[in-house]
């Protein structure tokens, strides 16, 4: 039975329907199921204005004539399965209005029964969207454009690392450097100085990411000599080092993290090569362990907060000598804060642990054998950059 219209009237409730889907802002289009080809019998106002195409163009018609040269055949294929079986589909597909023009349209084709059970008709309802797959594209386009700029920048980053090996005089130095992300807010650095002594420093940029990377750009240029950089000063007609406990606070007073939003922690020395002295300062950063020839693996005197927290922090420089044999590592707080899969931590014991075990092996060697385990301690995957560098006195001369 059909429902009365408000005014008693069922006519104009079916007038009132057919107006509805007339003037729906969704193209709407009715096709006959009992007839070979499926023709449209019906297409409202929205569908004309969607596609251009006049009822008395489309009416008769297969709505296959909206497909083009760039249509996916998959679609095509899911809806000619739906219409076979007889069922419900929702697709996005290419069609093309009458002048030609590309639209996507996001069509829904749902069939109707007669009473008795028989199919009769499909109803598509079409909507256009274009606008949101053009967006998606270019979203999809910036991604994968970000995405080769990180690249990039990465390839940059890894350039400003120092080779491997490093040898000067009776000193071997080697690094470890493994980033958590594409980019790394960890630096490392080891750098011939003017008077000739050898920088040295491993530093770690709070936070992840591009934010993170740029300012320990900033830094590796800012702790190499050159124009612009902290670590060497004119005195008369020679350059000079400048003092580890001075460049430290020319940097906390350079980065402020009130306006910068970081912070870094940073060990930075300076190492003799001929008499095996390192002078160095610790800001915040894990202090580094000392490995002497005979004698067990401990952490040296450290302390100093981390660059950028607190104005006119002053910071000490501490001073000590390798020994023919020792060793004297650096390394970041990710070598002992990475967690396995049970959330247990690596942990500075256990790193002292793995330097005792690689104190036999060719420095190189060693260092990598030790970023190894680190690493494989979290499966492969740090949530933290992982860097370590290590200092080795040679016997003098060899």
């Amino acid at each position: 039975m059909t429902a009365p219209s408000p005014d008693g009237n069922p006519a104009d409730l079916l007038t009132l329907k057919d107006r509805a889907l007339d003037v729906a802002a969704e193209g709407i289009a009715i096709a006959d199921a009992q007839t070979p080809g499926r023709p449209l019998i019906y297409v409202n106002q929205g569908f004309e204005r969607m596609t251009g195409y006049a009822a008395s163009a489309a009416i008769g018609r297969n709505c296959r004539f909206l497909q083009g040269k760039d249509t996916d055949p998959a679609a095509v294929a899911e809806i000619r399965a739906a219409l076979s079986a007889g069922r419900e589909c929702l697709v996005e597909i290419l069609n093309y209005r009458s002048d030609g023009e590309p639209f996507w349209n996001r069509l829904s084709i749902t069939p109707v029964h007669d009473s008795a059970g028989r199919l009769t008709h499909f109803i598509g309802v079409q909507s256009d969207v274009t606008a949101r797959r053009q967006d998606e594209e270019a979203l999809r386009h910036s991604k994968h454009e970000l995405e080769e700029d990180v690249r990039l920048a990465a390839g940059v980053q890894r350039s400003l690392l120092p080779p491997p090996d490093v040898h000067a005089g009776s000193l071997h130095f080697a690094h470890a450097f493994h980033p958590c992300d594409d980019l790394a807010g960890d630096a490392v650095g080891i750098v011939p100085l003017p008077d000739g002594g050898v920088g040295i420093y491993i530093l770690d940029v709070s936070g992840h990411g591009v934010a993170a990377a740029l300012l320990s750009f900033t830094l590796t240029h800012l702790l190499s000599p050159g124009e612009g950089a902290l670590v060497t000063e004119n005195l008369g007609e020679r350059a000079a080092s400048v003092p580890p406990a001075r460049i430290v606070e020319r940097l906390n007073r350079q980065f402020p993290m009130d306006r910068t939003r970081q912070y870094f922690t940073l060990v930075y020395g300076i190492a003799a090569p001929e008499t095996g002295v390192i002078e160095y300062v610790v800001a915040g950063h894990p202090a580094p362990v000392l490995v002497p020839r005979s004698g067990p693996a401990a952490p040296v005197a450290a302390g100093g907060l981390p660059v950028g927290m607190v104005e006119d922090t002053r910071y000490e420089s501490k001073r000590l000598t390798l020994e023919a044999g020792d060793r004297l590592y650096f390394y970041t707080d990710g070598a002992i804060e990475t967690v396995d899969a049970s959330g247990n931590e690596f942990g500075l014991e256990r790193l002292i642990s793995e330097i005792e075990r690689v104190r036999d092996l060719p420095l190189r060697a060693g260092i990598d054998r030790i970023a190894s385990v680190v690493t494989d301690w979290c499966g492969g995957s740090p949530d933290d950059d992982v860097s370590l560098l290590a200092i080795e006195r040679t016997t003098p001369g060899a």
